[in-house]
């Protein structure tokens, strides 16, 4: 990508900026922004008013990042929404049904659709948060998911956002000549 996903620019924003908004305007409290151990992402994510915590090891995958804001937040919570950088176009109206449902729902998971096709971010119940953090846990958050997914709650949603994860330099090209602006 030339530079850390979460600085990449989308519309008159970053990546970090757009997903920590969607969040926070979709109805979430607190949000944290789990970061790599470099100065310029936590300082792009500190400007977006999210609390920031670094990941002194993302090389073990996402879950690594997921673990530490589930110890981060403890019992605090009833649930949390998982949402990757590379995951920007989430609009924060999708933020708040998924809010919204995982409040009125004994689903351990509420997972977003667009089309038929399930998409990011999830909601995970504090019903879940062990398995998660079972360092044994093979396959990260998405090996919970499909063990859980006959209980889930799936919600469809008019947002294409959650099926666009941009993981390469050509899916940001794509992105960039669609004219995909952030949310």
């Amino acid at each position: 990508m030339g530079k850390a996903k979460a600085l990449l620019s989308i519309g008159d924003s970053t990546f970090v900026q757009a997903v920590v908004d969607a969040l926070s305007d979709g109805g979430c409290e607190p949000v944290l922004a789990i970061v790599p151990d470099d100065r310029v992402v936590a300082e792009a994510a500190r400007v977006t008013g999210a609390r920031v915590l670094t990941n002194a090891d993302p090389g073990e995958g996402p879950i690594t990042s997921m673990r530490l804001a589930l110890r981060e937040l403890g019992d605090s919570v009833e649930g949390v929404i998982y949402m990757a950088v590379d995951h920007p176009c989430v609009r924060a109206e999708t933020i708040a049904t998924i809010v919204d449902v995982a409040r009125s729902t004994d689903a351990p998971l509420v997972i977003p659709t667009y089309e038929g096709e399930r998409g990011h971010p999830s909601f995970f119940q504090q019903s879940l948060f062990l398995e998660l953090m079972d360092p044994t846990l093979g396959g990260g958050a998405r090996t919970v998911v499909h063990r859980h997914l006959a209980l889930a709650e799936l919600v469809a949603v008019p947002d294409p956002g959650i099926r666009l994860d941009i993981d390469t330099p050509a899916e940001y090209e794509a992105m960039l000549a669609a004219g995909i602006d952030a949310p």
